[in-house]
């Protein structure tokens, strides 16, 4: 195992590597399905043909779609095929050098290949940009006659996608600016931001740590650790703190740059729009939540206080774990069939496609220095298979955190079929999987608990996943919605950024809680800020939509785990209206909202009755 502090004492090396023998042996991932290695000739060969090819591809088609697509749809259906094999090789190489990069953010030589791969995949990618621009100059009457030719109407729900981009899409020659400027603009700062946060080192207990482990501390059943580590984030956080407000404020700026050429009225319109979803569903779901802040978060954190013998909460306390709660490290054998037997109760099918990620190497799982922190999966191209990134070490929350990207994981592999352009999913209807294997393994996991104790830390720690999922992220999205507002009227400083900050928590996490000196700072470490502005609410979304979703499952006789199947299938060839329709559900009706936030509330009831 690698360790972030190679001078530390010796006892403390031991107890570390203790602590790491009991986890057992953590998977890191195996990249060569995409490619050998970063110096393999075959990656310089494909970046060589990626250019190639786009340059081929534009001599071939660039101002003759209309033509085709009176005269020769088959032609155009030729030339629809050509563009997403193109996809294919482009997202083959990003996702490659994203995945290195990753593994080792701090790392020079990867910090090179990442740049230089974005660069030159921006360069190629430059000279199919005219595609889609072009074919939204269709007229209409002119492509749906098109669309009668077979091999192109397999594309429609793709054509449709793009129409839907159609009235905020600009001049060629724009749109090529904005494309090719991105990698010096939005894309240096996201680099600058990943960088930075790997960077960082915390002093806790004596041991130098990286923000994961730092974090990590917030949930030890040691008042005074979690607020050392509390401290230690703060402080650093606040020495950095001129980097983070520049990076949010630029990107704040850049976004509303982008927006206002593209004619977008809210500030979160464009995610709303990559997302599929309605402005007036999300905010729907917004009011919802914001409206149930005191059934939700304030009444069980007020519960929570009286458990660990509290008159008021700090900031570093919200994610204690709980009096006699089961704090021991749990290995990763356990971890994988602990989720493998709940996926498994619900589809052999789902629990087979999720053990491929174990068999297969497609997880990185180890805390290492410069590792990204955080979670994610990341689907990468049809023609490979997706790979997950975990910090895993060793808690039920990182049990949890596995099977929520193993169920992005299946979904990306059952959506892989679509192709290139439509097997990417909305990120309203990918956070759907990820909760919904949560959902199975907690479900799996609360019907095995011993005794009335267990079951109460179980029922309560999921409580405590719901909140962070649904309360925390819509207040995030408060957060964001609120800079992104106030941006257009000027700068905000570091100072205001914590004002917004700690309004919105005070707000959603309610009075029981006292914030320390220094947690106006704990914006500055959001990933999702960065990278996908207004992403967050997407995780509410599926958190809501999963509790719908699994109340239908408990009351199916046979059937369900088929129409599942079949929305995870659909990739992004449905809207989310025509995908939710078979379970007898309408992400349009408030009521529906309601009846997801109310599945939180009576888990809340039901711990109430326990006392």
């Amino acid at each position: 195992m690698y360790f972030a502090n190679p001078v530390s004492a010796p006892a403390d090396a031991a107890a570390a590597q203790a602590a790491d023998d009991m986890l057992g042996d953590l998977p890191e991932w195996n990249l060569a399905d995409l490619y050998p290695a970063m110096n393999d000739a075959s990656v310089k060969a494909d970046l060589d043909k990626s250019l190639a090819d786009a340059r081929a591809f534009e001599a071939a088609y660039k101002g003759k779609l209309e033509a085709l697509a009176r005269d020769d749809a088959a032609g155009l259906a030729k030339a629809v095929k050509e563009y997403e094999a193109l996809e294919e090789l482009l997202g083959r190489l990003i996702s490659f050098a994203g995945l290195v990069y990753s593994g080792q953010t701090t790392d020079p030589a990867r910090q090179k290949f990442y740049g230089d791969v974005q660069d030159k995949l921006t360069t190629a990618s430059t000279h199919v940009l005219f595609f889609t621009l072009e074919l939204n100059r269709i007229e209409d009457a002119v492509l749906d006659a098109a669309m009668q030719n077979a091999d192109l109407g397999h594309y429609k729900p793709w054509f449709d996608d793009i129409r839907k981009e159609r009235p905020y899409q600009l001049e060629d020659r724009v749109e090529q600016l904005f494309h090719e400027k991105s990698a010096t603009g939005r894309g240096a700062l996201n680099r600058l931001f990943d960088e930075t946060i790997s960077s960082l080192q915390f002093e806790v207990e004596g041991k130098t740590l990286g923000v994961e482990a730092t974090l990590n501390y917030m949930q030890s059943p040691d008042r005074e650790k979690r607020k050392e580590a509390s401290d230690a984030l703060a402080g650093v956080f606040k020495k950095n703190l001129s980097t983070f407000t520049l990076v949010t404020n630029t990107l704040a700026k850049d976004k509303e740059i982008s927006d206002r050429w593209r004619g977008f009225e809210d500030v979160a319109d464009s995610r709303h729009l990559a997302n599929r979803v309605e402005r007036e569903v999300v905010d729907a779901l917004v009011s919802a939540v914001h409206e149930a802040y005191p059934r939700l978060s304030h009444r069980y954190y007020t519960m929570k206080a009286k458990w660990l013998g509290l008159d008021t909460m700090m900031h570093y306390d919200r994610n204690a774990p709980l009096p006699k709660a089961d704090d021991r490290k749990i290995p990763w054998d356990e971890a994988k069939a602990t989720v493998l037997d709940a996926y498994s109760r619900f589809s052999p099918d789902m629990a087979g496609i999720a053990e491929r990620f174990f068999d297969k190497n497609w997880i990185d799982a180890p805390v290492r220095a410069g590792k990204a922190p955080g979670a994610f999966a990341h689907p990468t191209v049809p023609s490979v298979h997706p790979y997950v990134l975990v910090n895993y070490q060793g808690k039920t929350r990182d049990v949890m955190t596995l099977a929520h990207e193993l169920g992005h994981g299946v979904h990306q592999v059952l959506a892989g079929p679509n192709g290139a352009l439509m097997a990417p999913t909305p990120l309203t209807l990918a956070e759907t999987a990820s909760v919904f294997g949560e959902m199975l393994t907690f479900r799996s996991l609360l019907e095995k608990a011993p005794d009335a104790q267990a079951r109460k830390i179980m029922l309560a720690s999921k409580v405590e996943d719901m909140i962070n999922t649904v309360v925390r992220q819509i207040a995030f999205y408060t957060f964001e919605r609120r800079v992104h507002t106030e941006r257009r009227e000027g700068e905000l400083t570091s100072e205001r950024l914590g004002e917004i900050w700690m309004d919105v928590q005070r707000e959603s996490l309610g009075p029981v809680f006292t914030f320390g000196e220094g947690y106006e700072t704990f914006w500055t470490y959001i990933p999702h800020f960065i990278h996908s502005p207004f992403y967050v609410y997407a995780y509410a979304f599926g958190d809501c939509l999963v509790n719908s979703l699994y109340a239908v499952y408990e009351e199916a006789e046979t059937g369900f785990q088929d129409k599942y199947f079949e929305l995870l299938k659909a990739g992004g060839t449905k809207h989310h209206s025509e995908l939710l329709a078979p379970f007898g559900l309408d992400a349009t009706d408030p009521a529906f909202w309601q009846k997801g936030l109310s599945v939180i509330e009576r888990m809340i009831d039901e711990l109430a009755a326990m006392d």
